[in-house]
């Protein structure tokens, strides 16, 4: 059983969803695929006249905020758009794909957040009616369903809180939380870089290896919104999840090559030595 999530990053479109399609196609291996859709989040809030405004806490994690209506355009963009546009890409290489959202036979639950701390734009705030959220529970029963009829789930956020409303869940957590209740035995990330990269300007500085019992040197090399990709991907092995990788959604193959150990491979190793990066 696989997790496999796909990043909702501008460069990953129409010919990357058609590449992870074929290869799903190939493989026996069961799977979800969780994805995201931030690039098509943001340029649809922006034609809507609700430009994305980015929170960074005081550990350096950045989020979005999402009021009411904002929530209304990632419902548009994740739920329909991203996640239609997936479904129709694995249809059409004849995987037999059904497309969900976590809110969906209560796959996640959580808690919302209504009030939140952050900066924006350089200035300290207060953000209120905030819809961001997170995970608490876990409700595979449709996801197991799908698999043992021998549909393909695609999954995306947002998840649901008490009173009937969307939250906006980090989709690598959905991913780990989805992983260790199906008791999967490979969690992939992938995004549009070719793993870990030490300077995110440089493809180049791919690092080869995180070991958790060193997680210090794989945080250092990660920034922004890879921060929670990192965590949750040293949660992952500490959890039990057998292949933890970071890989690049821009490929043929996509999944096959990841697998094969094309991109920065998570593991546990007692000699705790830092990641370093090597040039390709």
């Amino acid at each position: 059983m696989l997790v496999v999530k796909i990043g909702g990053g501008a460069a990953i479109g129409s010919d990357a969803f058609a590449n992870f399609a074929a290869d799903v196609a190939t493989l026996a291996e069961p799977l979800v695929i969780v994805h995201g859709g931030n690039a098509t989040f943001s340029a649809l809030s922006e034609q809507l006249g609700m430009p994305p405004r980015m929170v960074t806490s005081s550990s350096g994690r950045v989020s979005r905020y999402v009021d009411a209506d904002t929530m209304d355009a990632m419902l548009m963009a994740y739920c329909g758009k991203v996640n239609k546009r997936l479904v129709a890409a694995f249809r059409d290489a004849g995987v037999n794909a059904v497309g969900l959202s976590a809110i969906d036979g209560g796959i996640a639950v959580g808690r919302r957040k209504p009030v939140i701390r952050g900066t924006e734009d350089g200035k300290t705030r207060i953000f209120r009616d905030d819809h961001a959220g997170t995970i608490e529970t876990i409700d595979t029963t449709l996801i197991t369903t799908l698999l043992a009829a021998g549909f393909v789930p695609l999954l995306t956020p947002p998840a649901l809180a008490e009173g009937g409303i969307p939250i906006n869940v980090d989709g690598d957590k959905l991913a780990l939380a989805l992983a260790e209740a199906l008791g999967a035995d490979g969690l992939l990330f992938f995004s549009d870089t070719p793993g870990l990269l030490a300077d995110r300007s440089d493809e180049s500085s791919l690092v080869r290896e995180i070991d958790v019992a060193n997680p210090e040197a794989a945080l250092s090399a990660a920034a922004g919104r890879m921060i929670v990709k990192v965590e949750s991907a040293i949660a992952a092995v500490e959890r039990g999840v057998g292949r933890v990788i970071f890989a690049d959604a821009r490929i043929a193959s996509p999944i096959t090559r990841a697998l094969e150990g094309r991109g920065t491979i998570v593991s546990h190793s007692h000699a705790a030595e830092p990641a370093s990066p090597v040039t390709a």
